[in-house]
């Protein structure tokens, strides 16, 4: 497989999504991160994933100009916070977001999560704004295939992205084929398990035998399922090495193995039980 940090995935709209991305999830507002949204456009990113709810929205907007790249360039993605949901809030939840980031347009807007009785409607207003250009393109996050399902029997536009929570210790095969099967992109956060699985001894040995470490391991295992990945980091020195995962491959025996190590370890929201 055949990828760099200039890889992307052309969504169902023509639109090309880059592979790799920096999320910003619980990075404070302010300076740390600007200076980590600095660092990793400096070291090549073009995709950053940030939401209303992480509150940093208006730090993302100012490293994306202070950064000097042509805004066309750089992919930024927000996402629509359950509090704001519904048809009219929905709509006036993006200005806001627009008007925070400092931006005429975002590049994918997502509904943040299913919420029952009020998604179908956000949704709508989403395909609105896509209309109208307030973004490119829109999609979803923490949609499991029964509420992709009901979705789609009302949709007049496919979600582009389900953005979801993916890694060797929660692989879902039938949700990223039923994804694939209906043309939508799917894009894993929380790929480092928020720390929790990256001592485990198969993927440390892992990291050992390909030279590299265990984040890698796992952001590199993302990519060869062929998902976009965005990995979260403040540090400069971090989001420069989960950059460093385009110069090795796993044997197809070693893929097995992650892929035989999962857990349905969610380490944050679990949307199972989300009618």
């Amino acid at each position: 497989m055949e990828l760099t940090l200039q890889s992307t995935v052309k969504l169902n709209n023509g639109v090309e999504l880059p592979r790799l991305g920096l999320g910003v999830f619980r990075a404070p507002r302010g300076e740390v991160t600007r200076q980590a949204v600095l660092a990793a456009l400096a070291a090549g990113y073009r995709h950053i994933d940030t939401a209303r709810i992480y509150g940093n929205e208006r730090d993302v907007g100012a490293a994306v100009r202070e950064s000097g790249l042509p805004r066309q360039d750089i992919f930024v993605t927000t996402k629509l916070w359950n509090e704001d949901q519904g048809y009219d809030s929905a709509l006036r939840a993006c200005e806001r977001s627009l008007k925070d980031l400092g931006l005429e347009y975002v590049d994918l807007y997502l509904v943040h999560w299913p919420v029952p009785g009020r998604r179908l409607d956000s949704w709508r207003a989403l395909e609105k704004l896509l209309a109208d250009g307030k973004c490119r393109a829109i999609g979803v996050s923490n949609f499991l295939e029964h509420h992709l399902e009901e979705l789609l029997g009302k949709a007049r536009v496919v979600p582009a992205v389900n953005q979801v929570e993916q890694h060797p210790f929660l692989h879902q095969p039938s949700l990223l084929r039923y994804c694939a099967d209906k043309g939508i992109a799917v894009e894993a956060y929380s790929p480092l398990t928020k720390g929790m699985r990256l001592g485990d001894p198969r993927v440390v040995e892992l990291a050992r035998k390909y030279g590299k470490s265990p984040a890698q391991v796992l952001i590199r295992w993302c990519l060869e399922h062929g998902l976009v990945v965005i990995p979260k980091s403040v540090h400069a020195e971090r989001i420069r090495e989960n950059a460093s995962v385009f110069d090795f491959s796993f044997s197809p025996e070693d893929l097995r193995r992650l892929d035989g190590m999962n857990e349905d370890l969610y380490t944050g929201w679990d949307p199972t039980d989300v009618p």
